[in-house]
């Protein structure tokens, strides 16, 4: 399917849609990862995803387009948890890598990367957040049906840790062998259900809460990297907006209490130590792996990040509330 149009003629040819309805595809931008299109219908807008082998990065960067059966099947499980705070999944192919899911317009659901780009930090939203990621975690943790399910720990290391932890690795002689160590730990963990992009970029802030969007990187694995992963972003946008430095620093506190407080499935101080060395790693990672953050354009922004998350490698704070306490207190001396 080169063409657009292939995908209305496969669509209906597959029952989705009537062989005479009248429908439009439109490309949505923004996609690094996978074609996305609003589907034009007399019943209405959707949103159709097809899964990309090569991403749209500046680094070589190639993914299997079979993840697209395992998105559909977080976007399922997470579904029995948040309900409507995920997408539902209206029609799937795996032959095609693609889906038809629930569209939401951008006039109700403005996307939250947006919304703290421009300064408009509620920090309510973070608090869902940490609720919405907790709720899924709980409720996924030890349940061997869902494990069965997730097998993509090979993945999750091409998607996650190869081209962030393993090449910060590379470009960090000297920090190889913790930045190896912290992804072969990962690699392993077996714990819970994982999103494994919880970006600002995939959150909708809708009028009964936020919406969570694109689980290409489903994992059965360790939680602690959906809670690290979403933290860095808030903690580099404190660098990247220093007008608005303590809104973003409160929304990624925010996120860090109310997801603690639905901890149920580990004792919570081993996990908080792990996502503080994450967090460490990842905000490395968005300057240095093949995947660094495009908003960090000065030069001084990319050096102040790097000097800090290295001393954070290197001495690792023992626990989400001091890694946030170590990152404020970086940007009080910048």
């Amino acid at each position: 399917m080169a063409a657009n149009v292939d995908i209305v003629d496969f669509l209906k040819r597959a029952g989705f849609l009537p062989p005479d309805a009248p429908a439009a595809l439109h490309p949505l931008t923004g996609g690094v990862s996978s074609d996305v299109f609003r589907l034009e219908t007399p019943g209405g807008p959707f949103c159709v995803k097809r899964a990309l082998a090569t991403l749209r990065v500046a680094a070589h960067w190639e993914a299997p387009v079979e993840r697209s059966g395992f998105e559909v099947a977080w976007l399922r499980a997470a579904r029995k948890f948040v309900g409507e705070a995920v997408p539902e999944v209206l029609f799937y192919d795996a032959a095609a890598n693609l889906f038809v899911m629930s569209f939401f317009e951008p006039e109700t659901h403005p996307v939250w990367k947006a919304e703290l780009a421009a300064g408009r930090v509620n920090i309510g939203v973070a608090e869902r957040i940490g609720e919405m990621l907790a709720r899924i975690h709980a409720g996924a943790a030890n349940a061997p049906e869902i494990e069965a399910e997730f097998q993509t720990t090979g993945l999750f290391e091409d998607l996650r840790l190869r081209p962030y932890l393993r090449h910060c690795a590379e470009v960090h002689p000297d920090l190889a062998e913790r930045l190896t160590a912290l992804a072969d730990a990962t690699a392993a963990s077996r714990i819970t259900l994982v999103h494994g992009d919880v970006s600002p970029k995939n959150i909708l802030c809708g009028p009964t809460g936020p919406v969570l969007l694109d689980a290409e990187c489903a994992w059965y694995g360790d939680p602690a990297f959906d809670l690290a992963f979403c933290a860095t972003h808030l903690l580099l946008k404190a660098v990247w907006r220093p007008t608005h430095t303590s809104a973003y620093l409160a929304s990624a506190e925010a996120l860090h209490r109310t997801y603690a407080r639905g901890v149920t499935w580990e004792a919570a101080d081993g996990l908080e130590a792990r996502a503080a060395r994450l967090t460490s790693a990842i905000l490395l990672a968005r300057v240095d792996g093949k995947s660094p953050v495009e908003y960090l354009t000065a030069t001084v922004d990319r050096e102040f990040v790097r000097r800090a998350a290295r001393r954070l490698i290197l001495a690792p704070p023992p626990s989400m509330t001091a890694l946030l306490a170590a990152w404020a207190n970086e940007l009080e001396t910048r």
